[in-house]
């Protein structure tokens, strides 16, 4: 519980919350949005924030260049389709699609989402019915949904391609969902590194949410070794010239989907990047009350440094006669002004916002709707970021703690990530799984006989080292492989008899067809020695 202190305290009892998200409500209800109100910061920066911003789940937002793999990289995570998917070399996703959790699998349509008072997504109404004709939501009973929500979007245009008018205003949506989501994924094609315009304004949308930016170098064993680390290099220094930031951005390389390796030879490197990259995703629940404290905190002294800006303006400007030239000439001097309101208030120079865009949305304004400065509103914001939010701050761990809905996320391909004996520097026991196909394993068991034979078994079984050598000939990653052990139900000592190993083999096999892995062995498939 924490208090909101007013000036006079004995006048005005605290109010009382009962846990981090009333708080950060409240806060925001009673002490930015006044101010945002009063400056017009919505017309220039982003719609006022609703409860179910507050209350929503932790969102990752996936951006690319079209065939890099972001609708598939959801596929591999959930391990399952979702309504409305579309995969294939040419730009297939057309649209924003926000895949969420729900029991019966359905679309809904953008429309029916912003008027939606549960969802987070009223405010983008404001992009128009071009924009909500191309947004819907994709409902998956999958239990990763059950802790996140995933954000698909349309695949960024390069060559001619990126000539065609979407019709609505691409990067506003972006910078929407850049401020709301718990984490952006930058997805890049190992064959494809160029960095389009669009992409490039794409990637500038997402400034001022650096922490929040993984990049995944995905594909990356359709080339070798040597190949990768150029590869590499050369995606470090495009992004260098187009993120413009000092620090070096988190890159996970490695093949997000369940077919086999082109290239094997850095499985290791694949697997290690691949968990540290899962480990990141289960850790969004945990930290989404952080994060999203770290968002108002940027909000509030955004709204701050725009009023001061908006303030000046009016100050400047005359009370009658020539008010149009006067506003043309502050508008392209706008630098001067941030150069006076930075030495005067003390504000950092990255508190300003850009001032290009700045420069556009002020020549579309009226500056008689601007008011002079309140310094009882920015006295609020400043007894916000001084007190209030210290108190909040010490309620975060108790609720990381308590609270179930912290916990790791789980399902798909993140079930993986304990008891997988592929896993390197793994144990070789693992849990019994979970597969759905339709095959006999008897007929091709003489195939499956020889090998196990070569493997010079001992009683009856051979190590589960020789049978994971045998396995990953193969080439399919270490997820499927997992996968295909835990539904073999190899014995805890890791030792597989003939039954088990012949299972084991055709369950690859039925992969490298191209079958799916669902999660349940039917009664027939199951071996004869352990039913």
């Amino acid at each position: 519980m924490f208090s909101y202190l007013t000036k006079d305290s004995r006048r005005h009892p605290p109010d009382l919350y009962n846990n981090v998200v009333e708080g950060l409500k409240k806060i925001y209800k009673l002490k930015i949005l006044p101010l945002e109100e009063h400056y017009q910061f919505h017309d220039f920066h982003s719609p006022p924030l609703n409860d179910a911003d507050f209350e929503a789940k932790p969102m990752i937002l996936l951006v690319g260049q079209y065939s890099t793999g972001k609708t598939t990289f959801i596929k591999y995570l959930l391990e399952k389709d979702f309504p409305g998917i579309r995969i294939g070399p040419e730009p297939t996703t057309d649209r924003f699609i926000a895949v969420m959790h729900g029991e019966q699998e359905s679309i809904i349509p953008g429309n029916a989402l912003v008027v939606d008072p549960k969802r987070q997504f009223r405010p983008l109404s404001k992009f128009g019915n071009a924009f909500l004709n191309r947004f819907q939501s994709s409902v998956v009973n999958s239990e990763v949904l059950k802790s996140i929500t995933i954000i698909d979007t349309p695949g960024i245009l390069s060559g001619e391609k990126q000539r065609v008018d979407r019709g609505y205003e691409f990067t506003g949506v972006l910078e929407w969902f850049a401020e709301r989501v718990d984490r952006i994924i930058l997805l890049f094609d190992a064959h494809k590194l160029d960095i389009s315009d669009e992409f490039r304004r794409s990637i500038e949308a997402l400034r001022g949410h650096d922490d929040k930016i993984r990049i995944v170098l995905n594909k990356a064993d359709m080339v070798d070794s040597q190949q990768l680390m150029r590869v590499y290099g050369a995606l470090m220094w495009s992004l260098g010239k187009v993120l413009n930031t000092p620090e070096v951005a988190r890159v996970y390389i490695g093949s997000f989907w369940d077919q086999p390796l082109n290239f094997d030879s850095n499985r290791k490197l694949f697997e290690a990047e691949e968990q540290d990259m899962f480990k990141d995703i289960q850790s969004l629940p945990k930290n989404a009350a952080l994060r999203k404290l770290n968002d108002l905190i940027k909000r509030a002294r955004l709204a701050k440094v725009h009023a001061y800006i908006i303030s000046a303006l009016k100050n400047q400007m005359p009370s009658v006669f020539g008010k149009e030239a006067k506003k043309k000439e502050l508008v392209k001097k706008l630098g001067n002004i941030y150069a006076e309101l930075q030495k005067e208030h003390q504000i950092p120079l990255g508190d300003f916002p850009d001032m290009k865009l700045m420069q556009e949305k002020l020549l579309q304004q009226d500056f008689d709707k601007f008011n002079t400065l309140r310094p009882k509103l920015l006295e609020n914001v400043d007894i916000m970021l001084r007190d209030d939010i210290s108190k909040i701050m010490q309620m975060i761990p108790r609720e990381q703690e308590e609270h179930i809905e912290n916990a790791p996320v789980q399902g798909g391909a993140l079930n993986t990530l304990n008891d997988n004996p592929f896993g390197h520097g793994r144990g070789e026991g693992a849990d019994a799984g979970s597969l759905q196909v339709e095959w006999v394993v008897e007929k091709d068991r003489f195939k499956f006989d020889a090998i196990f034979n070569r493997l010079n078994p001992v009683d009856g079984k051979i190590t589960g080292a020789a049978a994971k050598s045998e396995m990953v000939k193969s080439k399919l990653p270490n997820t499927v492989l997992g996968k295909i052990w835990k539904l073999s139900d190899i014995d805890k000592d890791g030792q597989l008899d003939l039954d088990e190993f012949a299972l084991a083999m055709h369950l690859i096999n039925v992969k490298l067809e191209g079958h799916d892995l669902p999660s349940e062995l039917p009664e027939h498939l199951i071996p004869p020695s352990k039913k």
